[in-house]
């Protein structure tokens, strides 16, 4: 028989009790109820991270066209730190899950010490490049004098202050791999409630607060950021979730590190491949002029605001995943992901429909330029013409990565991005003479082909015996 849906009255008791974090058990019991009480806060919680990213980008495009084309060129560099913060986050995940499924809460706790020094190490070599050579990042990237001239200032603010993403998105996924989802969506309420309030105070100025242009921004970024990372902090050492830290607690234990170390290797792997193909779409994009450049950093912007939900979705998948595989319940973690790419697909499929009938509108409320909307409404139609792909597609990467599986999905990235799409879009972008148009096609192929190759290679059920 089929299962009843719930009235409006039990979605908002279950809403309540998602958002607020009691329930924590998520290897017995209905699988959609489970599927529902970790999406909720994990859905909140990146749609609040698509909140800042569009916040930005609409008070940035009223300093000038430079000023948005400098985030774009700024952001294509540190999606290299994204991607070590997240490979680093998908261990943390995988790892603390599998321990909470075992009921081992003293292992959790010692996984998320070592992920939370590793991050810290990682994230000062990078502050110290950011600060001294901002203005040779933008230049090897492709930016025009008088961009670097007027945005190295973001640039050198983000890249040195990016431990507060790394702890940020590194804290947030030990959260959510002991199912205390609902603490890290709080954790980014926090830092984007404060990121809208002083974005403009920053970019504009107000009183005695001098107006710092686009690198005001990046200011009010990490000043949220740092406030919701001593949030988290203070949450885990005052014991309030599964995870307990104690001062005894912060020490250097090599076993456990290492073991962190081998399962994020796939993971930054993986997104270093991702987003450096990423990089060298940016830098063909470029080629194009900052008009151009200009309406595709819009664009993704825009599309990132729809696609944080479904990676909310996606990320309840491997916290599912990885803690009934420690409960030894795999084909509960296998219903899990199945029933979580369905739901994700249905609520892109949606989204396409909004942006095939909008698009012009949509870019048109960040900047008015017409040939910034032009390309901004190409790129907003093309890239999500494959959103449906894309809603199964990230389920199965991130369930391979929640197994501990990092490696499976870094050769189905290196196949698709590296081997596939750069190629193609080079090709028709600059030999074809098809512009950005060659670009936003080899996008939306590309990741069609991840979903494809991710749900055949799901189906093997190797990644059920994997130890972490």
């Amino acid at each position: 028989m089929p299962t009843k849906l719930p009235t409006i009255k039990e979605f908002i008791r279950y809403f309540k009790i998602a958002v607020s974090g009691k329930e924590q058990e998520f290897t017995s019991g209905s699988i959609r109820r489970a599927v529902f009480m970790l999406s909720i806060p994990m859905i909140l919680e990146m749609m609040m991270e698509s909140i800042f990213a569009v916040v930005d980008i609409f008070y940035v495009s009223r300093v000038s066209v430079n000023a948005v084309a400098t985030i774009g060129l700024t952001e294509s560099v540190l999606t290299l730190v994204y991607a070590i913060a997240i490979g680093l986050s998908m261990a943390a995940t995988a790892v603390v899950a599998r321990r909470v499924g075992e009921k081992n809460l003293k292992g959790a706790n010692e996984a998320a010490v070592q992920a939370i020094i590793l991050g810290v190490g990682v994230s000062l070599l990078v502050s110290a490049v950011g600060i001294i050579f901002p203005k040779e990042i933008l230049s090897v990237m492709g930016g025009e004098p008088d961009l670097i001239e007027e945005g190295y200032g973001y640039t050198q603010v983000l890249l040195g202050g990016n431990m507060t993403i790394m702890l940020l998105f590194l804290i947030n996924a030990i959260f959510r791999g002991a199912g205390n989802a609902s603490i890290a969506m709080w954790a980014l309420i926090l830092s984007n409630s404060l990121n809208l309030i002083l974005d403009p105070l920053f970019i504009f100025g107000l009183g005695p607060i001098p107006a710092f242009g686009v690198q005001g921004a990046a200011i009010a970024t990490t000043t949220g950021r740092g406030t919701a990372v001593l949030f988290q902090l203070y949450i885990l050492f005052r014991g309030s979730t599964k995870i307990k830290l104690l001062w005894k607690d912060l020490v250097l234990r090599i076993g456990i590190l290492m073991n962190l170390v081998r399962v994020s290797l796939g993971g930054i792997g993986q997104f270093l491949i991702g987003t450096s193909s990423w990089v060298v779409l940016m830098r063909i994009m470029s080629e194009f002029g900052s008009e151009v450049l200009a309406g595709y950093t819009i664009a993704i912007r825009v599309i990132m605001f729809t696609m944080m939900p479904a990676w909310g979705m996606s990320n309840a998948a491997a916290t599912l995943v990885g803690q009934n595989l420690g409960a030894k319940k795999p084909d509960r973690a296998e219903a899990s992901v199945w029933k979580t790419g369905k739901y994700n697909a249905i609520f892109l499929a949606g989204v396409t429909v909004i942006y095939l009938v909008f698009a012009k509108p949509i870019i048109r409320l960040f900047n008015a330029d017409p040939e910034v909307v032009r390309y901004g409404s190409l790129a907003l139609i093309i890239i999500t013409a494959g959103y449906v792909f894309y809603g199964y597609g990230m389920v199965i990467i991130q369930s391979f990565n929640g197994a501990g599986d990092t490696r499976t999905p870094t050769w189905i990235n290196f196949i698709c991005f590296w081997l596939f799409q750069l190629p193609l879009a080079y090709l028709t972008a600059i030999n074809l003479e098809l512009g950005p148009h060659g670009v936003f096609w080899a996008i939306t192929v590309a990741e069609a082909l991840i979903a494809i190759i991710g749900m055949w290679w799901f189906k093997k059920g190797k990644w059920k015996l994997v130890k972490v």
